[in-house]
């Protein structure tokens, strides 16, 4: 294996000098960094072509926060619902919450701020019918209307950082909680940019201020047990105060609700379909958060430093595909690399010198511990994020945590060696050039668009969750597919129609969900548009329950286009007949094992008599495949990733874009390998996805082929 050096970054720790010559070394790093808790000693520096250094501009600064207590950061929180069992109901509203994370703010007026709801009606409670008890933390709602449910909408002060309570609890540590501040307030402002230019003439070294990451963390509450009540990555609930929604009202000339924000306890989950007041609650803080974070970075480059982001923790109203992001000037972003999606999701970033990875694992204890498989978590991260590093690379990688840690794991170490000087030779025999990509694109069809780019079905950073990996599957095996991705909303659609480089569209979730769409498919507009595109030859792929949105006695609003509707108890007592497809079919060509569409889907039945139908599970059909007028569509139950599904995948998108005779290029036999070309670096490579040694027939781009043998994992480049 070739061996170089540069394009990593190593986190280091005080006392480990010795240690650290030695894998910068072996592994190539070029760069070293902090972590949360350590600091870089001049030794370490002076090993290392650039010095990151972690900056904070929220938290940290605990002799401030304790001297503006009135500046903390807030939430919107909703109480634990309760039944009314009389005229009157008292309601604990701290119930289920950590009362060292967050307490209730009564500094600003409960009456302005607050709200009581009825949610059996949705009605909101007059003020003058509920009062609170600060000792007791309870409210108490009179005349209430008996068996009716009540819940309080409530302005919170975060009293601990998320992260760093995460921090803090998985590393066991015994720190003082840091207390985050709001930049809205102009006293806070003021003193971050003061503080920045103090660190940073303190930090003559420094060659790159690694923002973690600027104002506002993504929305993190925990319970009363200290562990996570409710996550969202894409979260704003961290970005409301008082003085915030009084510029929003001033700014948009409306008055926002803490409902708006609370939403019926859903907090304005990405599954919802975004409200009008959410998207411009994300819009106005977008605005307000990227002209503070560009005044900050020019602070930083005025002092001959690079500025780099953290995709992650602090980074609401920074999100790298939101229309202001530009304006801020960054050089570069990194973030935490789960898988191929989440490192897409870094590597597509526009406007931005370079990207960087975070590999997994973190160097923390709940991996690196005894009976942990830090090499195990190791491999299977690399080999997914490999497929989508040869498809939009990343510039740099590197690793989070404490090292000391990891060098408790000499086959990790071995093992990482192995993966750095792979990923320096993707870059040196690619020569910094385009993979070959298939000649039309695919577009993802939901409510976010292309704010939420390889964000969809996500709840935390490439968490597996049961009500996702049937749809997240899709995502994952696109982002290592030779295929240009765009993410397009319903209002896109009615605004521009379909782009004419879009061979496929595909939309997939559960039903009135933002990623199926919900109401959406009620609009005229956006129906037909799509229907006439595939009539005239656009491809449509719908997984799981795509289109839905029961009406007009239709639940799949374009069972005509897919060929297949689903019962959802009305039509029982309409026969249904499932025709299975008895000819081979061009996506079924590949498949030798069960199909394994996760958690699938129910009661879909062959709506048309000329669908054809591929495959059924317990009289339900899974795959199918239909012609609309010169358009083709396919509809798929689920698929969770895995080579097998990554191949249907690949075929079906072949096929509905009616592009058959153009599959084999740059093509593999069997389906754990793949094949990525590099036509301007005139070099192509060959993956193994798999943890066992396998053999491949290559398809070259003039139709040649060739042999491959791979080792478990391994990968061989070849010319031209």
């Amino acid at each position: 294996m070739m061996k170089g050096k540069g394009r990593v970054t190593l986190p280091v720790e005080e006392g480990l000098e010795t240690k650290i010559a030695d894998i910068i070394d072996r592994w190539g790093a070029d760069a070293v960094r902090d972590s949360d808790g350590t600091k870089l000693t001049s030794e370490v520096k002076n090993m290392a072509s650039k010095v990151y250094s972690k900056y904070f501009f929220t938290r940290g600064d605990q002799e401030w926060a304790k001297a503006n207590l009135d500046e903390r950061q807030h939430f919107y929180l909703m109480s634990a619902p309760v039944t009314a069992h009389a005229s009157n109901v008292l309601i604990p509203i701290m119930e289920g919450y950590f009362d060292e994370q967050v307490i209730p703010d009564t500094d600003h007026d409960i009456k302005r701020w607050w709200e009581v709801i009825d949610r059996t009606t949705g009605e909101i409670v007059p003020t003058e019918q509920w009062a609170y008890d600060e000792e007791t933390k309870e409210v108490t709602v009179l005349q209430v209307k008996k068996w009716h449910i009540y819940t309080v909408n409530f302005l919170a002060y975060q009293l601990w950082d998320p992260v760093h309570m995460y921090n803090h609890v998985t590393n066991q540590w015994d720190t003082e909680h840091h207390i985050p501040y709001d930049p809205r307030y102009p006293k806070t402002r003021k003193h971050i940019l003061k503080n920045l230019k103090k660190w940073l003439d303190e930090h003559e070294d420094t060659d790159v201020v690694r923002i973690t990451t600027f104002f506002y963390n993504f929305t993190l509450v925990f319970n009363d047990a200290a562990k996570q009540k409710y996550v969202d990555w894409f979260g704003y609930g961290a970005t409301v105060s008082p003085l915030a929604l009084q510029a929003f009202e001033e700014e948009k000339g409306y008055k926002l609700h803490p409902e708006d924000f609370v939403d019926e306890g859903y907090y304005n989950s990405p599954f919802r379909i975004p409200s009008k007041s959410f998207l411009d609650w994300i819009d106005f803080q977008q605005r307000f958060i990227s002209e503070l974070a560009k005044e900050c970075v020019d602070i930083i480059h005025s002092y001959g430093k690079e500025a780099m982001m953290f995709l992650g923790d602090h980074w609401a109203g920074t999100e790298p595909y939101g229309k202001y992001f530009e304006n801020i000037g960054l050089d570069a972003v990194v973030g935490s690399v789960g898988d191929g999606v989440t490192l897409r999701m870094i590597s597509d970033i526009p406007n931005v010198k370079y990207t960087e990875g975070r590999f997994l694992p973190y160097f923390f204890p709940d991996t690196f511990r005894e009976g942990g498989d830090p090499v195990g978590e190791a491999n299977q991260n690399w080999l997914q994020a490999r497929r989508a590093i040869l498809q939009s690379p990343i510039q740099r990688m590197g690793y989070g945590g404490y090292l000391s840690l990891a060098l408790k794991f000499p086959d990790f170490v071995d093992r990482v060696e192995e993966i750095t000087n792979e990923f320096r030779q993707i870059h040196t025999n690619s020569k910094e050039t385009s993979a070959y990509k298939a000649p039309f694109k695919i577009a993802i069809l939901n409510s976010w668009g292309n704010i939420r780019k390889w964000m969809s079905h996500h709840v935390h950073h490439a968490i597996w969750y049961k009500q996702c990996y049937s749809y997240y599957g899709i995502l994952e095996s696109l982002s290592g597919m030779p295929f240009d991705v765009a993410f397009i909303s319903f209002d896109d659609i009615k605004k521009d129609g379909i782009a004419d480089d879009i061979g496929v569209i595909i939309n997939t979730g559960d039903a009135y969900t933002a990623w199926s769409g919900g109401e959406s498919w009620l609009d005229e507009e956006v129906v037909s548009t799509i229907k006439e595109w595939v009539d005239n030859g656009g491809g449509f792929i719908g997984v799981g329950e795509p289109t839905a949105y029961e009406n007009q006695g239709r639940f799949f609003q374009l069972s005509d286009v897919l060929g297949v509707q689903k019962d959802i108890g009305f039509s029982l007592n309409t026969n249904k007949y499932n025709t299975l497809y008895a000819e081979n079919h061009f996506i079924l060509e590949d498949q030798h094992t069960p199909i394994n569409f996760g958690e699938g889907m129910k009661y879909v039945y062959q709506s048309n008599q000329n669908t054809m139908v591929l495959n059924v599970v317990d009289s339900d059909v899974t795959l199918a495949a239909n012609q609309f007028g010169s358009g083709r569509s396919v509809y798929i139950a689920g698929l969770p990733f895995s080579p097998e599904n990554t191949r249907l995948l690949l075929r079906s998108l072949y096929w509905a874009a009616s592009k058959e005779s153009l599959l084999k290029k740059w093509y593999t036999s069997n389906v754990q390998t793949e094949c990525v070309a590099f036509p301007e670096a005139s070099s192509f490579v060959v993956i193994n996805n798999s943890f066992d040694t396998q053999k491949t027939k290559v398809w070259k781009g003039d139709g040649s082929t060739v042999e491959v043998t791979l080792e478990p994992m391994g990968y061989k480049w070849m010319k031209i």
